[in-house]
């Protein structure tokens, strides 16, 4: 009675093999315990935005727009523009923006969108990286593609290269998805990199999907865009050149706001109308009181700032405590240390049962590709608690392993 793609492919999420690797251990009761383990923000959202929230009250009655409020869309496009350096009035409200409930939502509907039956004479190819996002590959699998995990790792700077793929695979790819800054790694595509992506994509006429949603926390200079790249390699004039894209952000990260399940796709005007006609089907609308936060929360340039900050603490902190052991390195963007401990799973029950930590085996982020996990010796750990918090933590990773 249920449909085997989700019963018997997209089993074992890694949370819940986590807790089953946790649960016959006993953890010291004399620590609190500290969750590394999920990348989840802890500093708070705006008051403002909070305000805004409480005080739409007037909306909750009524179904909200399937294609957004005017408001947030402009405010989208003019964050875009800013964040991206776009020229102005070049995007389009009503053309080149899709409100999403968060970017998991857009992320995996994207291949439900964009995947054929068919495809170059056989079952459409869905690339996503390996490690990967969970809604990449759930997006892959019921949507009826085939998913290809290319491995990203520190051989090749953490970037998976798609460009060697076979050109057989490529004319049957539907989608290839592509996380900038990379969960869990913090790899930043170079403009280069998503140029040459994109140029692939259209040659075979697949869908770039990409990930932006760790594009506000970074330690260095802003990690380039996908708008960016696609305008700059842009022979159209102006007319056409975000086709074959999509780019999808929250406002999880930038503004502290995972619950508030905000986010937006972005891109190929073909591509929002579809998102759109699916959303008019099967998905949820966003409530008023939502979208009319989300926009203040886009529009306002100071909190981001703010949070960068409160991540660059943190690792200032790791580099203090770890910075010549596990193959330490202060990534490019997002809030994740990749650590190499040798093995994932044993450093995780070992931190566990001795130091009440809570990280993610690297492994259980990643599938086998020819036999092997190549994330099997590291840990997954979320730098997102305060500054005091995370000294804990580091000290206490340090100290057992």
């Amino acid at each position: 009675m249920f449909n085997p793609r989700l019963t018997e492919t997209l089993t074992d999420f890694p949370f819940a093999r986590l807790n089953a690797l946790l649960a016959p251990i006993a953890p010291p009761s004399h620590l609190a315990m500290i969750n590394m383990s999920v990348g989840e923000p802890q500093g708070a959202m705006p008051a403002f935005a909070r305000q805004i929230v409480m005080d739409e009250v007037d909306g909750w009655n009524r179904y909200p727009p399937n294609q957004g409020l005017p408001e947030l869309n402009l405010a989208i496009c003019e964050w875009l523009t800013r964040r991206y350096r776009l020229p102005k009035d070049l995007l389009d409200p009503n053309l080149h923006v899709h409100p999403t409930a968060g970017s998991k939502e857009g992320v995996y509907v994207i291949a439900t969108i964009a995947t054929p039956q068919e495809k170059g004479g056989g079952k459409p190819v869905v690339a996503l990286p390996n490690p990967f996002y969970q809604a990449y590959l759930g997006g892959a699998v019921l949507s009826g593609g085939e998913p290809l995990l290319v491995n990203a790792n520190a051989e090749n700077g953490f970037l998976p290269e798609f460009d060697k793929i076979d050109e057989a695979t490529w004319k049957r790819m539907s989608v290839v998805y592509l996380c900038s800054p990379a969960n869990p790694q913090g790899a930043i595509a170079s403009m280069d990199y998503l140029q040459k992506l994109l140029r692939l994509c259209r040659q075979y006429d697949a869908v770039l999907a990409l990930d932006e949603c760790y594009a506000e926390i970074y330690t260095g200079q802003p990690p380039a865009g996908g708008l960016e790249a696609a305008l700059a390699m842009d022979e159209t004039g102006g007319k056409d050149p975000f086709r074959n894209l999509a780019v999808f952000h929250s406002l999880s990260k930038r503004s502290n706001a995972a619950g508030l399940r905000s986010g937006f796709m972005a891109g190929d005007p073909k591509l929002v109308a579809m998102m759109l006609r699916w959303r008019t089907y099967g998905g949820p609308q966003i409530p008023f009181a939502v979208q009319k936060a989300s926009a203040a929360l886009w529009r306002e340039e100071t909190h981001p700032v703010e949070t960068r900050a409160w991540y660059a603490k943190n690792f200032r902190v790791a580099e203090q405590i770890l910075h010549n052991r596990f193959s330490y390195y202060t990534p490019g963007g997002g809030f994740f240390l990749w650590l190499d401990v040798g093995d994932g799973e044993e450093a995780t029950r070992k931190l566990w049962r001795e130091a009440h930590l809570k990280v993610l085996p690297g492994a259980y982020a990643c599938r086998e590709t020819n036999g092997v996990n190549t994330a099997h010796r590291y840990i997954r750990v979320a730098l997102v608690h305060d500054e005091k918090t995370t000294r804990e933590g580091m000290t206490r990773l340090a100290a057992v392993l």
